[in-house]
């Protein structure tokens, strides 16, 4: 269903999956006006929506039988086949036309061969993973890559992904989108584990860190994820916005990728054993920046406090 109320279209939407982004993001398509039918397995998830003015639903099924467009945002690619390709799941609701934005974050193979299920259907795919973690999520200012046929890229882009996210880039076929997803993770973690590694130096060597990030933030070194980070290391606040575990899961399918296509990748091998030294001492629901945690166990000196 789509409709105009004034000068902006309104759509009736199915979102699934409504954790710590998928909330958010399904907020921000409300506040924009369009209808929303949702699904999730945690009741108290559902509830909030559907206080904030969306349709809850029992089923992906559901779901997909009530609208001509169903975002998933769930955890990985199992999860993401299980919501599509399982049963009671979309594929068993949709129609031919149906559109499927899944902007969970998973594996390229798995977008690949969940589009083809959808393809078998009449129902049309696009991969469109997102970065920014939950305060962009919460304020819409999120960045969108996307995989899939141009033409349904270009039909969603400005009335539905542009209602989420700041930028939406078009990145190629099917996978692209999570292949650029991929080289975002690895660009992020090489990033926190630098900014971790050189503020332990620092602090080892007796230089106040938190003058180190000053001098530092506006020159070469500086980027949005130093400035998004190193503060939370400075003040030992590693509330998640971008869980450890996540993390772990986006390096592994990176890993994945990186062996499948004979691509190297040495810095992302590193920084996932520094992940799962903090998943074996039970940090993994830390924020990504927890790294500076791995320096601190490892060099016996924290950042912060």
């Amino acid at each position: 269903m789509v409709y105009e109320r004034g000068m902006v279209i309104i759509m009736k939407i199915g979102f699934i999956g409504l954790g710590i982004m998928g909330k958010p993001m399904a907020k921000n398509l409300l506040q924009a006006g369009h209808e929303l039918i949702v699904f999730d397995l945690i009741k108290e998830s559902v509830d909030d929506l559907v206080t904030a003015g969306a349709k809850a639903a029992a089923s992906s099924k559901a779901v997909a039988e009530e609208c001509p467009i169903v975002i998933t945002m769930v955890q990985n690619s199992p999860h993401v086949k299980a919501a599509v390709m399982g049963a009671g799941g979309v594929l068993e609701g949709a129609k031919p036309g149906t559109i499927l934005i899944d902007m969970s974050s998973i594996a390229p193979a798995a977008s690949i061969e969940i589009e083809k299920a959808c393809a078998q259907k009449g129902v049309k795919m696009i991969d469109a993973p997102v970065s920014g973690g939950e305060p962009k999520a919460i304020d819409g200012s999120l960045s969108i890559m996307v995989g899939g046929d141009k033409a349904v890229f270009a039909q969603v882009k400005d009335d539905i992904l542009l209602k989420m996210g700041a930028s939406a880039v078009y990145c190629g076929a099917i996978g692209a989108g999570n292949t650029t997803k991929l080289a975002n993770q690895v660009i992020v973690a090489c990033n926190i584990a630098g900014a971790a590694e050189a503020l332990t130096l620092a602090k080892k060597a007796g230089v106040d860190p938190a003058l180190v990030f000053d001098a530092i933030k506006g020159g070469l070194a500086g980027s949005a994820v130093l400035n998004a980070k190193a503060p939370m290391m400075l003040e030992g606040d590693f509330k998640p916005g971008f869980r450890i575990d996540l993390h772990i899961k986006d390096l592994a399918n990176a890993l994945d990728t990186g062996h499948e296509y004979g691509s190297p990748l040495p810095l992302t091998a590193a920084i996932m054993e520094m992940f799962q030294t903090l998943r074996a001492d039970g940090l993994d629901k830390d924020d990504h920046s927890g790294l500076a945690n791995y320096y601190a166990k490892v060099s016996g000196e924290k950042i912060g406090k």
